[in-house]
C-alpha cells in the first residue's frame, strides 16, 4: 500500500539517527514545550500508534519540578477515568466466554439489586449496559461507609442504600458507582478479585507491565507529581495525591483506580485497533471490540461538552461499554478524529483516543489536577492537531 510505505518512510526520516531511538512526529515536541512554557503542565508524554507500529513517542518537561526529575516514557501516571474502558474490556472478556451478557440484569449476579427501586417506586431492573453507559440512575457511594470500604463487595450495600438519581434510561449522567459495580460483577463471575482478573487476563498477556491499582515502591519512585495552576499567578503548585486510590486498603476501583505509563496504555490501544489481539494474544473477539466501541446510549445527549462554553456538543457523543464515542466530529479537539473514534480521558488530563477509520490512536499523559475541563484541555487539542497534521503531511493518514 503506497500510502503506508510513504508513512513509514516519513517516520524513519523523522527518527533520531541513534540506533533504537523512538520515532518522533515533527512539531509535537515543540507544541508540548509551548504548553509547558505556559505552565499548562509540568511535563508530558505523547504517543501515536497504529495496530502494530509506534509512529511517535516523546517525553517533554518534568515529572517533578522540585527535584528537576525529567519526564520519561516510563514515568508512572494516575490515569483516573482512563480505567473505565479497561473495566469495559473485562466485562467483554467474560461475555466472549459466555459467562455474562451486557444485556443481563445486574440482579442476575448480585441478587440484592432485585429489590432496588427507582425514584418513582418501580423496580430498577438495572442492566450491565446501563451501569457502563452512565444511564442507570444508580446513586453514588459517598460518606463514611464508602470511605471505610476495602473491597468492592463492601461497596455493594453502600450503592444499594444510596438514593437512585433518576429513572433508568431517562438520561445520561456521569456515575462512578455504576462502573465500580461492573468491577464487582467481574469478581462474582470470575471468582477473582478485579485487580487479579485484569492482571491475569489483560495486563500480563499484552505486556502492560506498569499498569496497576497498587503501585510498588519502585513504581512510586517513577510516579509523576500532579500539579494545579494558580488562577491568579499562573504558577504550578504540587497537588496532594488522591487518598482514595493506590493503597491496598482501598478497593480496586474500575472507575478510576489505575496507574499506568504511556507505553502500557498505548499497547491497550493497539490491541483494540487490532480488533482484539496483540503480540499473538487474543484478548477480545472482533465482535466484542465492536460491542465495546458501539453506541449503547441511544439518542441521549452524553459527555462533557453539554454547555455553552464547550458548544453544546452532547449530541456529538454517545457511550459504549465503558467508552466515550465520537459520533460526529466537531471543531476544536475533535476536528482531526473520524466518526466512531472512541476512548476516554482522565481527571488529571490524561487522554487516549482510538480512531479505527484512520487506524491510529493518540495517547497523552500529563498530571494536571485543575483543568477547567480535562477532556477539553488545550494541551489535548494541540497534541492531537499537531500529530494529525504531521501524519497528513506524510500522506499516511
Amino acid at each position: 500500500m503506497p500510502h503506508l510505505r510513504s508513512l513509514f518512510a516519513f517516520i524513519l526520516a523523522a527518527t533520531s539517527p541513534l540506533f533504537g531511538a523512538a520515532p518522533k512526529l515533527p512539531g509535537v515536541g515543540a507544541a508540548m514545550e509551548a504548553m509547558i512554557a505556559q505552565n499548562e503542565v509540568a511535563g508530558a508524554v505523547t504517543v501515536v500508534v497504529t495496530k502494530d507500529q509506534t509512529l511517535h513517542l516523546e517525553s517533554n518537561g518534568h515529572a517533578d519540578l522540585a527535584s528537576h526529575r525529567a519526564m520519561t516514557p516510563d514515568t508512572l501516571m494516575w490515569i483516573a477515568s482512563m480505567t473505565k474502558p479497561i473495566t469495559g474490556t473485562a466485562i467483554m472478556i467474560l461475555q466472549d466466554e459466555g459467562k455474562l451478557n451486557v444485556t443481563d440484569p445486574v440482579a442476575k449476579y448480585l441478587p440484592d439489586f432485585a429489590h432496588l427501586k427507582t425514584p418513582s417506586g418501580q423496580p430498577a431492573n438495572l442492566t450491565i449496559t446501563q451501569i457502563l453507559t452512565h444511564t442507570s440512575g444508580l446513586g453514588e457511594a459517598t460518606g463514611p461507609a464508602a470511605q471505610a470500604a476495602q473491597t468492592l463487595a463492601e461497596l455493594v450495600p453502600v450503592w444499594l442504600a444510596a438514593k437512585m438519581q433518576y429513572e433508568p434510561g431517562e438520561k445520561w449522567k456521569y456515575t462512578q458507582s455504576g462502573i465500580n459495580l461492573a468491577g464487582r460483577i467481574v469478581e462474582v463471575v470470575s471468582g477473582l478479585t478485579f485487580d487479579a482478573f485484569l492482571q491475569k487476563r489483560l495486563f500480563d498477556p499484552i505486556g502492560m507491565k506498569d499498569t496497576t491499582f497498587y503501585p510498588s515502591e519502585a513504581q512510586r519512585a517513577r510516579m509523576a507529581t500532579g500539579y494545579t495552576k494558580n488562577k491568579d499567578t499562573g504558577a504550578l503548585a504540587a497537588a496532594p495525591a488522591r487518598s482514595d486510590f493506590g493503597t491496598r486498603n482501598r478497593p480496586p476501583q474500575g472507575n478510576g483506580g489505575l496507574y499506568s505509563t504511556a507505553n502500557d496504555y498505548a499497547r491497550f490501544c493497539q490491541m483494540l485497533l487490532n480488533r482484539g489481539t496483540l503480540s499473538g494474544q487474543r484478548i477480545l473477539s472482533e465482535r466484542a471490540v465492536g460491542v465495546l466501541s458501539a453506541v449503547h446510549s441511544g439518542a441521549l445527549p452524553t459527555g462533557f461538552f453539554q454547555n455553552d462554553t464547550y458548544g453544546q456538543r452532547g449530541l456529538n457523543y454517545g457511550w459504549g461499554i465503558g467508552t466515550c464515542i465520537l459520533k460526529t466530529p466537531h471543531e476544536g479537539l475533535a476536528a482531526m478524529l473520524s466518526p466512531g473514534t472512541f476512548g476516554h480521558g482522565g481527571a488529571w488530563g490524561t487522554q487516549a483516543w482510538i480512531d479505527p477509520v484512520k487506524g491510529v490512536a493518540y495517547v497523552l499523559m500529563v498530571q494536571r489536577a485543575n483543568f477547567p475541563n480535562s477532556d477539553a484541555s488545550e494541551v489535548r487539542r494541540v497534541f492531537q492537531a499537531t500529530a494529525a497534521a504531521a501524519l497528513a503531511k506524510s500522506g499516511g493518514r
